[in-house]
């Protein structure tokens, strides 16, 4: 915990470090300054406080949704992915089969994998505490590892955004589903809003490109098209082709770019060809100019010469 390994920069994936400007190369590593322990708790409470009590929400969703109070807080203590969670209580909510909404809920927690593989590095974790850990790659403790200057910076944020957040979450879970009788129409309240907001907020920083925030937009809007004409969870996961859609958009713009600009030199070295071209045949024509003149002043050597020697016999 004592050591503080500065992270190599990354680009362009989920989960890279924003250091720097957008568009522009971040500083190096090194350059960062450090941040102080109490600084990174304070982050990460602040976090896990504010998800953690959200999870009230879900378990007045999922009673609503007709679980039983042993399902749902057995959901949390075992998926405790928020989204997952709402996407799978939502989908038997609206009547979808159990073995569909759970493949939608499934498939939809598959990025914390993604997490995962960034994580690991970052973290670079004792063997036998990744198993434990593992459990609480989620969306907020990614996002608050990752901007830490540091590994052991990283380290704190991800312990204590974790606690927090599953302490909290299965607690509020609890109480939830306990009170969700007492509260009457669940909907009519809008806590199942409650943790899209949350990690919408969270996310919303770190949309700092250009780049970023048209694959934000094109995902929200490909979500909201299709939600009125497929189940319940489906649109989400369908709204992750918004990222290859961007990147394939931006290879051909940049190959058109290439394209241009290679056509503009081919020409520029037409036109300083032919303006070579142009040159060596003047030369060529004053070179004739010159030789003709010579001769002529030869021939006129030649006849002054034998006039002189006709006047001298």
């Amino acid at each position: 915990m004592a050591e503080q390994t500065t992270f190599p920069e990354s680009t362009g994936t989920p989960g890279a470090l924003p250091a720097g400007p957008p568009g522009g190369p971040g500083p190096a590593a090194e350059e960062r300054p450090d941040k102080p322990d109490a600084a990174v708790v304070r982050d990460a409470l602040g976090v896990g406080v504010a998800v953690g009590l959200s999870g009230f929400a879900f378990g007045v969703t999922s009673a609503g949704s007709g679980l039983s109070l042993l399902q749902t807080c057995v959901l949390s203590l075992l998926v405790f992915t928020g989204a997952s969670q709402f996407a799978l209580v939502g989908a038997l909510a609206a009547g979808g089969n159990p073995y569909t909404a759970a493949a939608g809920a499934f498939f939809l927690g598959i990025r914390n994998a993604f997490y995962g593989l960034r994580l690991s590095q970052l973290l670079d974790l004792p063997r036998a505490v990744r198993p434990f850990a593992a459990h609480w790659v989620i969306d907020e403790s990614t996002a608050v590892t990752l901007p830490q200057p540091t590994r052991r910076a990283a380290r704190i944020g991800f312990t204590v955004t974790g606690l927090t957040l599953y302490v909290l979450w299965n607690l509020t879970t609890l109480v939830g589903a306990l009170g969700a009788e007492a509260l009457g129409d669940t909907d009519a309240w809008g806590l199942d809003a409650a943790s899209p907001a949350v990690f919408l907020a969270l996310l919303a920083p770190m949309l700092r490109s250009t780049v970023e925030r048209v694959t934000a937009a094109l995902a929200v809007v490909l979500a909201l098209t299709l939600l009125p004409v497929l189940p319940a969870g489906v649109p989400v996961l369908l709204s992750a082709l918004a990222a290859p859609v961007v990147l394939f958009l931006m290879g051909r713009a940049k190959g058109s770019s290439a394209g241009a600009g290679g056509d503009q030199g081919r020409g520029d070295s037409g036109g300083h060809g032919n303006r070579e071209s142009h040159g060596a045949d003047d030369d060529r024509e004053d070179y004739g100019a010159d030789e003709d003149r010579r001769t002529d002043e030869d021939r006129g050597n030649v006849a002054e010469r034998k006039k002189r020697g006709e006047r001298s016999v």
